[in-house]
């Protein structure tokens, strides 16, 4: 099986983080790409095309050796047995950007 190239990801639709449309997460990671990457690079920065560990383990691809996590929050909800929000907290969540992964590789 052959693994699509990080452009085929970036450029497919149906292809997509978990993002929810939060303005703070996506100034938080743009910030840390500008960080990492420099200014020029956060104009490619699509919060949807942002995976966790898992996301792009699943797309073929690791995080490069050395690379650092992008990190932001995420609040969840805990519902009750009637579906009622009971209680919200935060949950970090750690992303890779495009440029910090590689292809996984057969040993």
């Amino acid at each position: 099986m052959s693994i699509l190239s990080i452009k085929e990801i970036l450029e497919d639709d149906s292809i997509i983080s978990s993002y929810k449309g939060s303005e703070k997460t996506r100034e938080m990671v743009k910030e840390q790409i500008r960080t990492i990457y420099g200014a020029k690079e956060v104009k490619h920065y699509d919060p949807y095309k942002t995976f966790t560990f898992a996301k792009w383990i699943s797309l073929g691809y690791r995080p490069k050796k050395g690379s650092k996590a992008l990190q932001t929050i995420a609040y969840i909800e805990k519902k009750d047995d009637k579906g009622e929000v009971i209680e919200t907290y935060p949950k970090k969540i750690n992303l890779f950007y495009y440029k910090s992964v590689e292809p996984l590789t057969d040993k």
